[in-house]
């Protein structure tokens, strides 16, 4: 498995109780689908290893996973900080205009008069609207709010966002 075709739904912060369980840190837009979800891979590094949800749990903002694959505190520890990945065919459905961020980074920004402006490097989580950081040649940065008058238009296919750029933004 490619882990371009893998989608991160959380990160392991640290284990929970002794008996091999995990605290997770979601990073999905909905921590409940963990209960849906089956088999996940543990991102080594090096290589996806592959484990089974056996339960799931919730505390505060934390989801509390118990992998069936891991059997004790120790084991648990092993995994601290490592993301943690699902099949892109197991991720939530998308609704119209809506994009994974892993497939938007990297995609090259053009203004609405033809300008090349610079490659998207991040997506930031406001709460209000996400926000996008566009990495110029000379690698300053812009952030360009994603609304209906600043981003025009994504296309995957073609590897480019089209924006408008309102006055001062740059």
């Amino acid at each position: 498995m490619e882990k371009e075709e893998m989608l991160r739904v959380g990160v392991v912060t640290t284990t929970h109780g002794v008996h091999g369980e995990v605290k997770v840190f979601p990073t999905t837009e909905d921590a409940k689908r963990f209960k849906s979800l089956k088999r996940v891979y543990l991102d080594l590094g090096k290589e996806l290893l592959p484990v089974t949800v056996e339960s799931v749990k919730f505390f505060k903002q934390m989801v509390i996973v118990k992998f069936k694959e891991v059997g004790s505190v120790e084991q648990a520890a092993l995994y601290r900080n490592k993301d943690i990945l699902i099949e892109r065919d197991d991720a939530l459905p998308l609704a119209e205009n809506e994009f994974y961020i892993c497939d938007l980074v990297g995609l090259s920004v053009v203004t609405d008069t033809g300008e090349a402006l610079g490659i998207l490097t991040e997506v930031i989580k406001t709460g209000a609207n996400d926000v996008f950081e566009v990495t110029l040649p000379d690698k300053k940065t812009v952030l360009i709010p994603y609304i209906e008058d600043c981003v025009k238009e994504i296309s995957l296919e073609e590897g480019r966002i089209l924006v408008h750029l309102l006055p001062g933004l740059l």
